[in-house]
């Protein structure tokens, strides 16, 4: 489990990146901070492995506070995934995976395999092993950063924009991947994004931020959407352009799901458009 205790941020000149946030993310579950850009979310997840410490208040970790860890062996105990990846450019793939357990002293042969094992964790074909990551497409280079986060099967795994770099398509991919991986590995999992789509898609609880580091709302994306804290709320996620009020329209294809401005959203599968038949309308 994370904590944040009344943490703030303040930056000298008197900048608040984070404001008397207290934050509690279960153990086992995926939590997305999500926000606009100044709204403190990257500032309070670098709080966790203490690439950023708390102007005032306490995170800790299973109840003990991470300013008594040691920083380097904070760091190397949690995983850690990018928007650039941070891949070594003049490393091979296998031994940027390898990276952490080879720093924690495990033979290299062992963490080889280990990263062998990872690769086809994560869905990269091992003729990839020996290649160096200009070598790689974007979708690919994030895979192994995933990986490499992994690397040391650590408990918490924070992913700051991770898929923001990647095209639409691949970033589906790389989506289904994660919530793949979290059924499987179960991670406590802090994951930070400027879209509420995938905040709504990704987390078990979703945390909305404002500008200054405050926390506005804190749910499940169920209950963030059927009962939003206040107007901005209403407006992040899409309730007040209409874009989340969706209606049905029988085409020639089948029956379609259109959004508040008349754009397909996409197809009821068979089985569950033949019950909706005459309906118009489905509230959100």
């Amino acid at each position: 489990m994370i904590e944040f205790r009344s943490v703030r941020k303040e930056y000298a000149g008197g900048t608040v990146a984070v404001a008397d946030v207290s934050l509690v993310v279960p153990s086992h579950k995926t939590v997305v901070l999500v926000g606009s850009s100044g709204s403190g979310k990257t500032t309070l997840l670098r709080m966790v492995n203490r690439m950023v410490e708390p102007t005032s208040g306490a995170v800790l970790i299973d109840d003990e506070d991470v300013k008594d860890r040691d920083p380097v062996r904070l760091r190397r105990s949690i995983g850690y995934v990018m928007q650039s990846a941070g891949l070594m450019p003049h490393v091979r793939v296998i031994d940027n995976i390898a990276t952490v357990p080879l720093l924690n002293g495990v033979p290299k042969r062992e963490a080889r395999e280990r990263a062998r094992e990872l690769m086809d964790t994560v869905g990269l074909d091992a003729a990839l092993a020996t290649r160096y990551p200009a070598q790689l497409s974007g979708g690919q280079q994030q895979r192994v950063g995933v990986a490499r986060a992994l690397a040391s099967d650590p408990n918490i795994l924070l992913m700051d924009e991770p898929f923001g770099a990647v095209d639409p398509i691949v970033r589906r991919e790389l989506q289904r991947e994660l919530l793949r991986l979290q059924s499987e590995l179960g991670k406590t999992t802090v994951f930070v994004t400027h879209d509420v789509d995938e905040a709504f898609l990704l987390g078990d609880e979703v945390v909305i931020l404002a500008q200054g580091g405050r926390i506005v709302q804190q749910g499940t994306p169920d209950e963030i959407l059927e009962d939003p804290a206040d107007d901005f709320v209403r407006e992040f996620v899409g309730l007040v352009d209409g874009r989340r009020g969706l209606t049905l329209r029988e085409t020639r294809n089948g029956t379609a799901v259109v959004d508040g401005s008349g754009r397909i959203q996409g197809m009821l599968r068979p089985e569950l458009a033949a019950p909706a038949a005459g309906a118009r309308s489905e509230p959100t």
